[in-house]
């Protein structure tokens, strides 16, 4: 990994919250990722499960982490398995953890080799009368690939028929969604990392360029600064590419007059930043461009302020919608007879601002949040307002990642990335 230890103690409070929402007499469950295969001898680059890394820090394959509080064998009651190394695997692939280092990173107490699984775990399943596990029920999941998760689940429910089933994802989705300081801290690096980026991008983009040489220069920043690269599949959409909203081919060139809508941001430590900027190619808005940019900057001024402990997710859009429609209507984009006509299941507004304003960001881009329930002091959440005109051949998005205070507005953690219109046109042109 390139980014720096991440202290153990974030992991044991983490763990230690997760156990005391378990039932009684009950065990619960995590894997890692699968290495995918891309063809030949070729893998993907590993990504591990985000759930086994909040509770353990563990950034490696084939680990498991299991949970018993209850467990009569007090040294059973955090067991994790890590893949034996030694060294063969250290030459021909790098080290792995050891038995130590996993401790030091986890400050979990007992490790086993993964080799002792199945013995250690029917041990553990005699005392036990509920398994959880482990299952991605994210309100934008959509999984087709059968993980490592699904394959263990389908042998311990097949192996143990007789013990109960729980899931763990609510207790994760409630757990994940308010962040530690230390994770607070590691986002905002991830947001440093991603203005870096940006401020470097404003140096380079002039008529001509092309939307990869702009990827380019990205990734190149990001990575010299130990991030793994982008957060998310990077959007560089100029001209009219912009409203295709996950337009990621990024292979036109940047025409004189056009705006660039970047949608890109950097990870760290496997948290997610995410930003949205629009900036004009020739370094100068025209004034209708202007206005409409001013327009979506406003919008998401106040709908950053509307997130505060106690507001609720669905009835916040709702309230941004109002907003924006105002703006379209002073943009001449909207007239009052749209309005009044409107269909009250896709209100009027969606012609130009069809997507959310905001949704949870941490380990995970679009991360773990219960939406239904009221948002919570270090909740992190994203704010990205848009308005899409294909007529005129230009969208303008804007996004920031803000941290819900206990009083008071959010605190941006991108509050350092140039956002306003006159500020982008004098860094351009400096």
């Amino acid at each position: 990994m390139k980014y720096d230890k991440i202290d153990a103690k974030l992991f044991v409070k983490n763990r230690k919250n997760f156990m005391a929402a378990m039932q009684p007499k009950s065990m619960a469950v995590f894997n890692s990722n699968d290495v995918y295969p891309i063809g030949a001898d070729s893998t993907m680059p590993f990504q591990q499960n985000r759930d086994i890394f909040y509770l353990s820090g563990v950034d490696q394959e084939e680990s498991v982490l299991v949970l018993f509080p209850d467990c009569p064998d007090k040294e059973l009651r955090e067991v994790l398995f890590v893949t034996e190394t030694n060294a063969h695997i250290a030459v021909w692939e790098g080290e792995k953890l050891t038995k130590a280092a996993a401790t030091k990173t986890s400050g979990v107490q007992t490790i086993f080799w993964l080799q002792d699984l199945e013995k250690v775990l029917f041990e553990m399943a005699s005392y036990a009368d509920t398994f959880y596990i482990n299952t991605n029920e994210h309100y934008r999941a959509n999984v087709q690939t059968e993980t490592r998760e699904d394959r263990f689940t389908k042998w311990l429910l097949a192996k143990y028929p007789a013990h109960t089933v729980a899931k763990s994802n609510p207790i994760l989705q409630r757990l994940r969604s308010v962040k530690d300081q230390i994770e607070l801290d590691l986002m905002q690096h991830a947001c440093n990392i991603t203005e870096k980026g940006f401020r470097r991008l404003l140096d380079f983009v002039k008529p001509g360029v092309w939307e990869y040489e702009i990827e380019a220069e990205l990734i190149h920043e990001f990575v010299r600064n130990r991030s793994k690269g982008f957060a998310y599949t990077p959007i560089i959409a100029s001209g009219n590419n912009a409203n295709v909203l996950h337009y990621i081919e990024n292979n036109q060139q940047c025409k004189s007059g056009d705006l660039i809508l970047l949608d890109v941001a950097a990870e760290y430590a496997n948290y997610s930043s995410d930003l949205t900027r629009t900036i004009p190619v020739s370094g100068r808005f025209s004034e209708r461009q202007k206005a409409v940019y001013n327009a979506v900057n406003r919008v998401k001024k106040e709908a950053t302020n509307m997130l505060i402990p106690g507001t609720i997710w669905k009835e916040y859009h709702i309230e941004v919608g109002k907003i924006m429609t105002s703006e379209l209507l002073g943009l001449g984009l909207l007239d009052k007879a749209a309005i009044q006509n409107e269909d009250k299941n896709w209100p009027a507004y969606k012609k130009y601002f069809m997507h959310g304003t905001s949704h949870n960001i941490g380990l995970d881009t679009h991360d773990y949040g219960l939406l239904h329930e009221p948002m919570q002091a270090n909740m992190v959440f994203t704010v990205e307002p848009g308005i899409y005109i294909p007529g005129e051949g230009f969208g303008i998005r804007l996004e920031d990642d803000v941290v819900i205070q206990k009083q008071g507005a959010p605190f941006n953690l991108m509050g350092n990335i140039p956002i306003e219109a006159d500020e982008i046109e004098a860094l351009m042109n400096k």
